[in-house]
């Protein structure tokens, strides 16, 4: 009898009441039903208007009364209809949330047998992070060789108890976000959230455990501004909770508690290191490769797009390929026996959470190779979990080095790629000086750019300002060439430090 085809006025008739509902009804506020109708009897013209919560017996009881006072009708069938109005109304909306729910919720892909042992045959097999970055490139990532795999595999930890999180770093049209968005097409749709812009309280508005163990990808760290803190207490506490206020069906008011529980794996892009330094805090760094050298594979690649000539089927097969590797990775404990021999440089910048993350990237290896490590049970728990081997450190101590080294660096990442391009200016010129207006020529950099990196290299203490004796002008002056190698040989001789420490501790045991 209730008929919704018109969205604007669904329509009620029986053989004693016809009931137009104005307006149809909200799919929010399932507390209340608030209609607003048209009541007569079939083909008359004696027709009362009234809005109403349909939820609310008192009114429901006033409203009985007045329907039988004006159309002349008896309130035992008025009531009995109005009954059987809400309780349509209501399987209705239930059945259209379910609809809507349905509609948008994510099918997961079912891997058939075939595919599940091809995944696992992967994953067993020797030199499996080689193959791995390998299936990268052919996916369509270009270049990037550290990063990309770096980033998969931080991408990869969202499934264990600690997982990693990123950021991606460079200049604007460089490919930070080509190069998340790439790699994120690896893993499974069921398993990530992509968001543009958010409100400052959508994090707490999700189902408590809807975001469990998945990876949040943020397009742009600017346009999310406003959930930044909720996203750092997701990464740290591994769950938020708001408190709001809430008024049940009877309107009492009430203090309710909002909790969405983690753990997740945060990812995001930014030209701006310095603004987001809390969550570069709680991530890992990574900065985009703008070399010439990377600036010439991309172009290649697009001019083999444009043409045609790019193997399209076999990217896609590759990506695909991958996400089957991802979904056939089940939840482990990872434990590794050989953590207490590794120590960071001292160097390093906020030591006590980049040892966590160091300690975490290699469990995320040892979590990858899972289908290569005998499974485990912690008699006293019953926890079933993997260990890491040695390969595992060396593995991760030659993808991490890098990280390292940028966090032990002084200035910003920024800073850091024009110094090293001036060094290899002044290098490649045989100078030892060099002036504003010179560089901003010759490297192509805006004037307030430039100042910029400049300011910040003198305050650190790595150019400073000399005077010409002839002309008498001022120009500056590198202050150490060498200083970023010897940097990245302090690091070199710690992580190869921490390997003679385990090696020595198995012939002592």
């Amino acid at each position: 009898m209730l008929k919704t085809h018109n969205p604007h006025n669904y329509s009620y008739i029986n053989a004693y009441l016809e009931i137009h509902i104005l307006g149809g009804i909200k799919f929010n506020n399932l507390e209340r039903m608030r209609v607003t109708m048209s009541v007569q009897k079939p083909k008359s013209i004696n027709v009362l208007r009234h809005s109403i919560d349909l939820y609310n017996d008192n009114m429901i009881e006033k409203l009985v009364r007045k329907i039988a006072e004006r159309i002349e009708i008896g309130t035992s069938v008025t009531r009995k209809t109005l009954q059987e109005l809400t309780a349509a109304l209501e399987q209705y909306r239930m059945e259209e949330l379910e609809r809507e729910k349905e509609a948008n919720q994510i099918q997961v892909e079912e891997l058939s047998a075939t595919e599940e042992q091809a995944a696992i045959t992967f994953l067993k097999s020797k030199d499996l992070l080689k193959k791995t970055n390998e299936l990268i490139g052919k996916s369509g990532v270009i270049g990037e060789e550290t990063n990309r795999l770096l980033m998969y595999l931080i991408f990869t930890s969202r499934k264990t108890n600690n997982p990693l999180h990123c950021i991606s770093l460079g200049s604007s049209g460089v490919g930070k976000t080509h190069l998340q968005s790439k790699v994120a097409e690896l893993i499974p749709d069921e398993d990530k959230i992509e968001i543009t812009v958010l409100s400052a309280n959508a994090f707490y508005y999700f189902n408590r455990t809807e975001l469990r163990n998945k990876l949040i990808l943020i397009e742009d760290l600017d346009g999310a501004e406003s959930v930044l803190y909720p996203l750092r207490e997701l990464q740290s506490k591994k769950r938020i909770t708001k408190t709001v206020v809430h008024k049940d069906r009877k309107g009492t008011t009430k203090t309710i508690h909002l909790t969405v529980e983690g753990p997740v794996s945060v990812a995001g892009c930014t030209t701006q290191e310095s603004v987001y330094e809390d969550n570069s805090n709680r991530s890992f760094l990574l900065y985009i490769d703008e070399s010439e050298e990377q600036d010439k594979k991309i172009m290649d690649y697009q001019r083999l797009l444009s043409a045609g000539k790019r193997n399209q089927k076999e990217e896609f097969e590759s990506a695909r390929f991958l996400r089957s590797v991802q979904r056939s990775l089940n939840t482990v404990s990872v434990r590794n026996p050989y953590a207490e021999y590794l120590t960071l440089p001292v160097s390093v910048f906020k030591p006590r959470r980049t040892n966590a993350h160091y300690l975490q990237f290699i469990e995320a290896i040892t979590f990858y190779k899972q289908w290569q490590r005998k499974k485990k049970t912690d008699k006293e728990t019953g926890e079933i979990y993997v260990e890491t081997t040695i390969d595992d450190i060396q593995q991760a101590n030659e993808i991490i080095k890098e990280v390292l080294l940028r966090k032990s660096d002084l200035i910003t990442g920024a800073a850091r790629n024009h110094l090293e391009r001036l060094k290899t200016y002044l290098k490649d010129n045989e100078q030892t000086t060099f002036t504003n207006a010179e560089i901003r020529k010759q490297l192509h950099i805006k004037e307030s750019t430039l100042r910029g990196y400049h300011k910040q290299l003198q305050e650190e203490g790595y150019i400073k300002r000399v005077k010409k004796k002839k002309t008498k002008s001022y120009c500056f002056e590198i202050v150490d060439m060498k200083e970023y190698d010897w940097l990245r040989a302090s690091i070199d001789n710690a992580l190869k430090g921490c390997l003679q420490q385990i090696e020595l501790g198995l012939v002592a045991n």
